[in-house]
């Protein structure tokens, strides 16, 4: 499909009452995961095309530029809201959490399995294992809390044990900072790629951000403290891949295109009947919102739409899914990696007096102050084991002991035998 070939509606005509605004919620007990992970990454890209609306109009004394993008800016924000309400009254804060994670996991994967750009893979390889284990650790409070076990919310499609262990995650954040593309010379795929996993990790932050204080435990509330601040690191990662030497109204034609896209891949991928219907009507209204992006660019800057997007035609969807195999490769060959200012580092190989050795020491003084490992251990104390759900044992020998939490693997040299390496598709 290519979205500029379409004919747009009236943006007017996207306008919605209150009545059409409030959607049936899903039943929690009988939904998909992965139409719960579409409406996760649908609600964040919204966020992600309003927010940088926001800061478009914050950078522009032109106000007939600003009320164009005012009026499509209120109906993404409908869009927005419409979608974050289907999630339904009875699904708590940490089993809704279950699902952020799990649409890390697999997004994640399918991004990487399909990237040519090899800086853009080894970034994406690198933070799955960390939302990975993020996965692990939430699972484990959400038994130990609400005896409630993740592998049924995830529909047995998303293993759950441990990644590179969130402890290990703390990194200097200069070390975060990575090269960025040039989405004139880079793969359309890549430019999505980019702009698809900032929006996603950026939701999943400002969830964190916002429910750390709502969790019902200070065991709770410690932990999304501490793996909100994880996701302010994925986020400074990802964002820094994408294209930083774009105009403001390319990178809104950019946003536009990259909403169409996910919109389209959602509704060619829904199982669930109304929630496609939904994916549709917003298809239709992101048309016409690119459509208006497009001529603003022109009216401004004098570009067609070809000079930014080369070929309108969407790459193949976005489709989520199990990624078992891909996501036991990448903990096989590269949990010892750490991140080291544009590049990825064993353990091992970092200097004495690395930034990253430094960092730990600051942000973690002992192993007993850090929550994720915590609530393993209070797990651990309560029933004798951990929470997992496998379907063999973890890749990493020094992974599998359900009986202790491991705090070395990731942080300290030799720590595991992971001798692999990030590797490059064709």
């Amino acid at each position: 499909m290519n979205p500029f070939n379409e004919k747009p509606r009236s943006i007017e005509k996207s306008l919605q009452n209150w009545q059409q605004l409030y959607p049936r919620s899903y039943n929690k007990r009988e939904i998909d995961p992965y139409t719960k992970t579409r409406i996760i990454l649908m609600n964040g890209t919204e966020f992600e095309a309003n927010w940088f609306s926001h800061q478009l109009a914050r950078h522009t004394d032109n106000n007939d530029l600003r009320r164009d993008i005012a009026l499509s800016r209120y109906i993404e924000k409908q869009q927005q809201l419409k979608i974050s309400l289907l999630k339904p009254i009875n699904e708590s804060v940490l089993e809704h959490t279950i699902s952020y994670e799990q649409l890390a996991v697999d997004l994640t994967a399918e991004l990487a399995k399909r990237e040519l750009d090899c800086n853009v893979k080894t970034a994406l390889d690198f933070a799955l294992l960390e939302d990975f284990d993020h996965l692990y650790r939430y699972a484990n409070l959400l038994e130990m809390e609400q005896g409630i076990a993740a592998e049924w919310l995830v529909g047995r499609y998303t293993e759950i044990m441990p990644g590179r262990p969130t402890i290990a995650h703390h990194r200097y954040p200069m070390d975060n900072v990575k090269r960025n593309i040039d989405a004139k010379t880079s793969d359309v795929q890549t430019v999505l790629t980019t702009m698809i996993i900032t929006a996603a990790e950026q939701q999943t932050m400002n969830y964190y951000m916002n429910v750390t204080n709502f969790a019902c435990t200070d065991m709770g509330r410690k932990l999304y403290q501490e793996i909100a601040l994880v996701e302010e690191e994925h986020v400074t990662q990802y964002e820094s891949l994408m294209d930083s030497n774009a105009t403001w109204l390319e990178m809104l034609l950019w946003h536009e295109y990259c909403e169409c896209y996910l919109y389209w891949s959602c509704y060619m991928t829904e199982t669930d009947p109304y929630v496609k219907n939904l994916w549709e009507e917003n298809l239709y209204m992101e048309i016409a919102h690119l459509h208006k992006a497009a001529e603003l660019l022109q009216k401004y800057e004098g570009k067609e739409w070809q000079e930014v997007i080369k070929c309108g035609e969407f790459p193949e969807p976005i489709s989520l899914h199990e990624n078992v195999e891909y996501v036991r490769k990448i903990l096989g060959d590269t949990v010892q990696y750490t991140a080291c200012k544009e590049d990825y580092k064993r353990v091992k190989d970092l200097p004495k007096d690395a930034d990253f050795f430094r960092f730990q020491s600051v942000i973690n003084p002992t192993p007993q102050s850090v929550p994720s490992h915590c609530v393993i251990e209070n797990l651990i104390c309560r029933r004798g084991a951990d929470y997992r759900y496998q379907v063999a044992p973890s890749p990493i020998p020094e992974l599998r002991n359900r009986r202790e939490d491991n705090t070395s693997v990731g942080r300290k040299p030799n720590a595991a035998p992971s001798d692999g390496s990030f590797f490059c598709n064709d």
